[in-house]
């Protein structure tokens, strides 16, 4: 006898229909999976075949199986156990197959027939159609997640004796339902917070108007002054995500399998921090089927590399298409993917090799060549990305022992997001988020100077020497700055601030 049951694959960041056929005839004792499986979906015969035995249900030997349509798409994952096992429950006449039609099945068995959670529930819960199904069946872990979509009733299930007494009475388990609303009020909250970091008070302006404007910045200073205490605080102070980020978010983060056991929706802004070993797959994503890396889970994030010159370098080139263009484009001879990458890129680094050459306590023994030859370890191109460089200072013992009371990050957030709203306002009709974000086009329109700071600009670019990307830059974080002061024009002194944000541009380590 013939079954099918319903159920969705996962591809890259994407989900597909997969129909689940199981034949069942008289012949030599045999299980047989085709179209496309991988290791994982071929060795869930076994795992289909015990559970089924330790729930109480008969496996008689007889030839087996099973199509996975459609054929010409590679099938990953434990996913399809429970889909297969109940495909051959209806095979065999041990359940209706009718009642099959109208669920998406998801879920990986256990020896004992208990069910495990799968990746990319919320994806494929945003994904089914109500017309066409009546419901999902998924396992207890993931139901959070997928009700957050609303757009189906959601079925949780503990073990394959929990479905078949489903599908047999459905009474027996309730759709689960979820305030996706006060969900988003209430949960967003971070455990590091801006008062714990004493002194770096120029630091702490300059992230400021960075997390109000998405620049990435690049922080350089000695050892043990502060940069990734610093980084790690900067999610405190961005904008909450809307619904439609957290949505985004979730979904990358439940496809990869990084979503805590019955977690229903990602309410904070991502904070990736990668080893310096990573690979260029590992950071931006790739492999013979493409999957995302570490700048799409970083998406509506921030993705902080620290210690930057000891990547490698074709490492960090890759990130340079990535913060251009917010999305990642892995091509293959069969399938080319693309996985969003809109991120807050944070850099840190110090001054020289040994890292003492501005500390005004600490001797630094390395040569101007050295100096030289660790700061190219950047390329030009990429610091063509980040508009922002902070000097970071060696703590004096008067900050570290002071008492004094330190801004927080909520009373940094409120300023901040009063400047994201100016943007969103500003570019509404257009796909640009940010300041960051403006193209030349953008930048003539809304960073129009008055005398005063023209002149300004036009002294720094002569005495310093600024080059003409420098020259958009200094507009593109003045505007921030103006913004984050409520001011409709650029203002002296907003040039000012962005001029000091250029120090990589003026040579300070030569």
């Amino acid at each position: 006898m013939l079954a099918k049951v319903f159920s969705y694959g996962v591809s890259g960041l994407h989900v597909y229909p997969i129909t689940i056929e199981v034949d069942v005839h008289k012949g030599l004792p045999s299980t047989v999976i085709v179209g496309l499986p991988d290791s994982a979906v071929k060795e869930s015969k076994e795992r289909v075949r015990t559970a089924i035995k330790n729930s109480g249900y008969q496996y008689r030997p007889q030839r087996i199986t099973v199509n996975l349509s459609p054929a010409d798409i590679k099938k990953e994952g434990p996913s399809f156990d429970l889909a297969i096992a109940l495909g051959f429950l209806a095979a065999t006449e041990q359940i209706q197959a009718s009642a099959l039609k109208q669920y998406i099945v998801l879920g990986e068995l256990s020896l004992t027939g208990d069910v495990r959670s799968v990746s990319g529930a919320l994806s494929i819960a945003l994904s089914v159609s109500k017309d066409k199904f009546k419901g999902l069946i998924l396992p207890f872990d993931n139901i959070y997640e997928a009700a957050v979509a609303s757009r189906n009733d959601v079925y949780a299930v503990k073990s394959l004796k929990d479905v078949v007494n489903f599908l047999q009475n459905p009474e027996t388990i309730p759709p689960f339902k979820l305030n996706v609303n006060s969900l988003l009020q209430n949960s967003c909250s971070y455990n590091d917070d801006f008062s714990d970091v004493k002194g770096q008070i120029a630091v702490k302006r300059g992230l400021e108007v960075a997390s109000a404007g998405a620049h990435n910045c690049l922080m350089i200073g000695p050892p043990g002054s502060g940069k990734t205490m610093l980084a790690r605080r900067i999610p405190s102070i961005l904008p909450d995500m809307t619904l439609e980020e957290s949505l985004e978010t979730t979904k990358i983060h439940s496809i990869v399998g990084l979503m805590p056991p019955q977690a229903s929706l990602i309410t904070t802004r991502p904070f990736r921090s990668p080893h310096h070993t990573s690979s260029d797959v590992a950071l931006v994503g790739g492999g013979a089927i493409p999957k995302p890396g570490e700048v799409t889970i970083a998406h509506n994030g921030v993705l902080f590399l620290d210690e930057l010159p000891e990547f490698n370098r074709n490492v960090i080139e890759s990130l340079r298409q990535p913060l251009e263009d917010c999305h990642v484009t892995v091509a293959r001879a069969l399938k080319t993917s693309q996985f969003p990458a809109k991120i807050m890129l944070v850099a840190s680094m110090n001054p020289c090799p040994c890292g003492w050459y501005t500390d005004p306590k600490k001797e630094c023994h390395c040569t101007p060549n050295q100096i030289q030859k660790y700061m190219s370890k950047i390329s030009g191109p990429l610091l063509d990305r980040i508009d922002i460089h902070l000097e970071v200072p060696a703590l004096r013992s008067m900050e570290i022992l002071s008492p004094s009371e330190v801004e927080s990050s909520s009373m940094i957030k409120e300023r901040t997001t009063k400047a994201r709203a100016i943007q969103h306002k500003r570019f509404k009709s257009t796909e640009t988020f940010a300041n960051a974000q403006m193209n030349h086009k953008q930048i003539k329109k809304y960073c129009s100077l008055t005398p005063e700071s023209s002149i300004l600009l036009k002294r720094a670019i002569e005495e310093l020497g600024f080059s003409a990307r420098a020259h958009d830059k200094i507009l593109k974080v003045s505007r921030t700055v103006s913004d984050l002061a409520g001011c409709e024009n650029i203002l002296p002194e907003h040039i000012a601030e962005a001029i000091q944000y250029r120090c990589l541009d003026r040579g300070w380590w030569g």
